[in-house]
């Protein structure tokens, strides 16, 4: 059986230290938006129907 430390380091790069996926302390950026109009939009839909389904079978 092989010990421990070679367990873990057998498939380990030489250096496997890896960049931050996300860097700290740079610049904000903007919120991406732009999904407002299609939820206002489902919103509308959703009442619309609520409100002529009730008129319809009252």
């Amino acid at each position: 059986m092989a010990q421990n430390d070679d367990f873990y380091t057998h498939d380990r790069p030489n250096h496997p230290t890896l960049p931050e996926d996300r860097p700290r302390g740079g610049a904000a950026r903007s919120p991406k938006g732009g999904k407002t109009w299609g939820a206002v939009a489902i919103v509308v839909v959703v009442v619309a129907l609520v409100v002529v389904g009730i008129a319809l079978f009252p």
